[in-house]
């Protein structure tokens, strides 16, 4: 612990926080040839406030699961060296840490907001008159202002983020860990979650270890940051000044993201002057969206209504659903980006998904060029799986749900296997993909035991795999350090200028002027939407 972090934190009242030991701790996933983070020493003093930074798949979330309790050494994984949170196996410990994960869906157990957050409350035994003044307090420090009863499954990525962070926060844990707590929010709600965060500390003297690659958020906030490096080990570790000045070129090389900087990468490709605008491929028209998927009687309904052409009553049809976003229109033009941006809850991600053709417009409707049909109809929500991915590729908001198969091998393999690819062909797609995507060290891992930046990259990698004429990415750039950014940068514009059309959802500014995006702002739906 350096002089300044012990000093700024034994400023601090309450000194509640946990303490934390590790001496040459590491963990190894079964099929990995590597562990995926080993020869960690490192203590952390109550109270302290670390930023823990490092390269994509450097172990950063893996030594926040070991220090939650929730990694177990059985089913072919491996513990090495020593972890202790109050001198304690963390694994005995876990009242004494709260974990908000890369993953906010993962956080999600219950189908109402206010049961949902006091879910930890009542694992602890809480009393129940306190139970629900902590839970509306936790609630509004994130800033999710909605009544306790409202639907988990009716919230956005971004909202699933606050919820997460509101059932750590209300737990009052001895150490916070927080794995990109601000990845998928907007401006104002990235505000509200450091706010929430350090008000929690303040009140209690937690010990707060947190992954972030928009370093510039915390670097104030942070008594230390600790670099993990690639090949294992801590590369820095000091005062935020220290580290992000002395060792910045270094941290730049490796990936590592420093504030106020973006890696450089080439121009997007820009129409010459006077040139016609590309063939539409996708057209959405005053577009009413919904993140309540209609029941399977409604979806028959609107299927064959939209096969038939003959009209059905909006109750029949789901039409009647609450919106997520309405009145949108969108035109996605042949190798062109469209970026969808806008305030969490606005329905970005509803609208990519409704326009992927994976759920049916509440009203409005889209249509399909013939040139992206290719005889399928205008409809894609009428489509047949093999017609809809080999014509619009979507990578989800969560990468793990989308993956199928035991590697990430034939996790590639997959889609092509589908499309009739014969074995050399397959293997030669994915041995591609895997050295495009940085992938080829984890070809026989297992896709669930990946880094969260690494789970984006195959997740991408699996679609590019069926080559569609469209690219539907949600948060593409989430948990991706500064190399693998550029690289997935470079990668989109090269497809763009192949003829491929990108529509992305993004609170990514950088990565909207890199690829050269036009932008789609959705404000929230107006007051007389219907919701």
């Amino acid at each position: 612990m350096t002089a300044t972090a012990a000093a700024s934190a034994r400023a601090r009242p309450a000194a509640r926080g946990a303490r934390v030991e590790a001496r040459g701790f590491g963990w190894h996933h079964p099929g990995r040839a590597e562990p995926s983070l080993h020869g960690i020493d490192l203590v952390l003093e109550p109270g302290e406030r670390v930023l823990l930074l490092g390269p994509s798949g450097a172990g950063k979330s893996t030594l926040l699961h070991a220090l939650a309790g929730v990694l177990h050494d059985d089913d072919g994984q491996t513990r090495l060296g020593e972890l202790l949170v109050d001198g304690t196996d963390p694994e005995h410990a876990r009242g004494r840490a709260g974990l908000v994960q890369q993953d906010p869906e993962s956080g999600v157990v219950l189908s109402r907001v206010g049961d949902d957050t006091a879910f930890g409350l009542e694992n602890l035994a809480v009393p129940r008159e306190q139970i629900w003044p902590r839970v509306r307090e936790a609630l509004d420090r994130v800033g999710l202002d909605l009544p306790l009863d409202h639907p988990t499954a009716a919230l956005s990525g971004g909202q699933k983020q606050r919820l997460a962070l509101a059932g750590a926060v209300a737990t009052d844990p001895g150490l916070l860990l927080l794995d990109e707590p601000t990845a998928n929010l907007d401006p104002d709600g990235v505000r509200q979650v450091r706010e929430a965060v350090l008000a929690c500390l303040e009140r209690s003297g937690a010990t707060l270890v947190v992954v972030e690659h928009r370093t510039a958020v915390w670097a104030d906030a942070v008594d230390r940051v600790v670099v993990l490096g690639r090949d294992g080990g801590i590369s820095h570790d000091g005062p935020p000044a220290e580290v992000f000045g002395a060792a910045g070129d270094e941290l730049r090389a490796a990936g590592v993201w420093v504030p106020g900087w973006v890696p450089p990468t080439r121009p997007a490709p820009r129409p010459a002057p006077g040139a016609p605008e590309p063939e539409p491929l996708l057209t959405g028209e005053d577009l009413a969206v919904s993140r309540t998927r209609p029941t399977r009687r409604q979806l028959r309904a609107r299927r064959r209504a939209a096969r038939t052409g003959r009209p059905v009553d909006d109750a029949a049809a789901g039409r009647d659903l609450p919106t997520a976003a309405a009145g949108v229109d969108a035109v996605l033009r042949r190798g062109r980006v469209l970026a969808l941006t806008g305030p969490n809850g606005a329905g970005k991600s509803t609208t990519a998904l409704t326009l992927a053709g994976l759920l049916p417009p509440v009203r409005g409707r889209v249509e399909a060029a013939p040139g992206l049909a290719r005889g399928a109809g205008p409809d894609p929500f009428a489509w047949r799986g093999r017609e809809l991915v080999a014509r619009i590729g979507t990578v989800f908001q969560e990468p793990e749900h989308q993956f199928l198969r035991p590697t990430v091998r034939e996790e590639l393999e997959h889609g092509p296997r589908l499309a009739g690819a014969d074995p050399q062909e397959r293997r030669r797609l994915a041995d591609g993909l895997l050295a495009r995507l940085r992938l080829a060290h984890v070809a026989e891992a297992n896709p669930f035991t990946l880094s969260g930046g690494e789970q984006r990259r195959l997740s991408v990698a699996t679609v590019l795999a069926t080559a569609p004429d469209v690219l539907v990415l949600d948060e593409p750039t989430f948990g991706q350090d500064a190399l693998t950014w550029a690289e997935l940068v470079e990668l989109l514009l090269e497809l763009v200028e192949a003829g491929t059309s990108v529509l992305a959802v993004t609170h990514d500014a950088e990565f909207v002027r890199a690829i050269g995006a036009e932008a789609l702002d959705l404000a929230r739906p107006a007051a007389g939407a219907r919701r």
